[in-house]
């Protein structure tokens, strides 16, 4: 893909537009990835499988020390007025973002009560496939499901969706700029592991497509070296967005 008209328009740094996925199993180790990328990396997602070991809320602060962004993945669902009060807690921690799933009620508890905090409804996990939505009952295409759990979260008031690569292009058309779309599942071209990520794109075709900012954590931290794998990663980007 070589069209450039949907890359971003909007105000961001081009170097907070890569997302490090900070999918590891302690603090310790989060700690080193940290030290390991250093100035490479300015903006950190913290999932789940930190949230389940001890420190979580201290790498949060440590991040922010460091002049850090944080973006918080726990992905809330449940009845809407407990995430409603989560989100609120959250908000007042001044991280940069944070997920919610579930029905219109959840969204519309958790933009209650955000603040400036953005939210970014789940559209469907990327590890999901066709076959996997039939599993679970959906019988329409995965693109049109996408499309339509991203313009409902819009009109309710989310600041944006976490969506493929694969179903950003149609999102930026169709739904404009104000959308913030954040594409995980980025795997660089000559990746032909078999993992759990069943819709991915390449860093470039992402951007390409309209994506706002990509969730990168494979691709760096499986690379012979990770910090030098981030900089060619900014490099690229910055490459991209330098005629914006």
């Amino acid at each position: 893909m070589s069209d450039r008209s949907l890359l971003s328009t909007k105000p961001i740094d081009p170097r907070d537009r890569l997302i490090f996925a900070l999918d590891v199993p302690t603090k310790q180790d989060a700690l080193h990835w940290i030290e390991q990328l250093g100035e490479a990396v300015t903006f950190y997602k913290l999932g789940f499988q930190l949230f389940m070991a001890e420190g979580y809320w201290d790498l949060v602060d440590i991040l922010h020390a460091k002049g850090k962004k944080v973006f918080v993945d726990l992905k809330f669902f449940d009845v809407p007025e407990t995430v409603k009060n989560a989100v609120a807690n959250l908000s007042k921690r001044g991280v940069e973002c944070c997920t919610v799933h579930g029905s219109q009620s959840i969204l519309e508890g958790a933009v209650a009560a955000k603040g400036a905090m953005k939210v970014l409804a789940v559209t469907v996990l990327t590890s999901l496939d066709r076959g996997d939505l039939d599993d679970l009952g959906f019988q329409c295409d995965v693109a049109d499901l996408v499309y339509s759990r991203a313009k409902r979260a819009l009109e309710i008031g989310c600041d944006g969706v976490i969506s493929s690569g694969l179903e950003a292009e149609r999102l930026r058309s169709g739904l404009g700029e104000r959308l913030l779309i954040v594409t995980p599942g980025i795997r660089p071209v000559e990746n032909k592991e078999v993992d759990d990520q069943k819709r991915t794109m390449t860093l470039a075709d992402a951007f390409l497509s309209g994506a706002d900012h990509v969730v990168v954590g494979r691709p760096i931290r499986q690379a012979a070296d990770p910090r030098a794998k981030a900089l060619e990663m900014q490099a690229e980007i910055a490459s991209l967005f330098a005629s914006r």
